[in-house]
């Protein structure tokens, strides 16, 4: 298996890094190549990383896919070459998504002339941002975890946090990283208490120290944006209802949903494949009622493998 690290320019004062992994044996040439794009407040360290098993990048590669991450501007490692720490979703949708995208197909193995995206949380909804709003965008399919598109149905906690956009965007939070290693292991002794993003008993929190690599400093800018975007359920990006925009969108597209998810509720997640107009859609939810995964649990949790990393290469290889 192959890692190749890469750097580009975002043309706003970023390197942007990506990781490219293949199995040279292996790969499907026929196969377009699978770019992940990581959430809000994370890097994209922890798809190259599970506490008991094969990560996320690993297992794609051993099935014959081609696969990047990136971490955008912001999110190490990515390089600041005299840009702003600050920046909203549309840079991240309509300028950073795109290069990486242009530079996948430039620099890909395979024969493929489209790119698949795979977007996590927040960065899922960043991908169908990109995807409704550039309509020619070179998508071959669009995989969504735990996605906000609309917000349908918003969890308490979210709602409170997040009540005053203003507010919210006039805090600066810092050493996110160093607070996590701190706090976790702690945390994680409390029965619920972190169960709306991860379930304690299903991951190794021995490894704790290891996967809070993912963790980033939140941006208070997308803080304001986030909340505003909950007030008025849909997110408006160049002056357009991106739900709107990507209602009917003919790209082949797999809803995945964490079953137990406090972050992103079911009716929430599943909203963009309500939506979608692809001849192929799916949905696989994750977990069953005696294995619960959460937000975070998709990339951690001890079952993760078979419930979640299999099903998803089975829907990839059958397109």
């Amino acid at each position: 298996m192959k890692s190749i690290y890469h750097y580009v320019d975002n043309g706003a004062g970023w390197d942007m890094a990506l990781k490219q992994i293949y199995c040279e044996k292996k790969t499907l040439k026929k196969k377009p190549p699978l770019l992940i794009v990581p959430g809000y407040g994370m890097n994209a360290y922890i798809f190259g990383y599970h506490p008991n098993g094969k990560s996320l990048e690993q297992y794609l590669a051993e099935r014959g896919f081609e696969v990047w991450s990136v971490n955008l501007r912001g999110q190490e490692p990515s390089r600041n070459t005299g840009g702003s720490r600050m920046h909203t979703m549309q840079d991240v949708a309509l300028n950073d998504l795109p290069v990486a995208v242009d530079y996948v197909l430039n620099n890909t193995r395979t024969n493929n002339n489209k790119v698949s995206l795979m977007g996590c949380s927040l960065g899922g909804s960043m991908v169908l941002a990109y995807a409704a709003l550039r309509k020619n965008a070179p998508i071959g399919a669009i995989l969504s975890l735990g996605s906000p598109l609309r917000w349908v149905d918003i969890h308490p906690a979210l709602k409170i946090a997040f009540s005053s956009p203003e507010l919210v965007g006039l805090i600066s939070i810092k050493r996110t990283r160093t607070l996590a290693r701190l706090t976790l292991p702690f945390l994680a002794k409390i029965p619920g208490l972190l169960q709306l993003y991860m379930h304690p008993e299903n991951i190794d929190m021995s490894k704790a120290a290891e996967f809070i690599k993912t963790v980033e400093d939140p941006n208070r800018l997308l803080n304001r944006e986030i909340g505003y975007w909950i007030k008025k359920r849909d997110l408006i990006l160049e002056g357009l209802n991106v739900t709107e925009e990507f209602r009917g969108n003919k790209t082949p597209f797999l809803c995945v949903i964490a079953n137990a998810d406090g972050i992103v509720p079911q009716a929430t997640a599943v909203f963009p494949y309500e939506i979608s107009g692809a001849e192929r859609k799916d949905i696989i939810n994750v977990g069953d009622k005696n294995v619960k995964f959460a937000h975070a649990d998709l990339y951690l949790n001890n079952h993760a493998q078979e419930m979640f990393f299999a099903p998803m290469v089975k829907w990839l290889k059958e397109l």
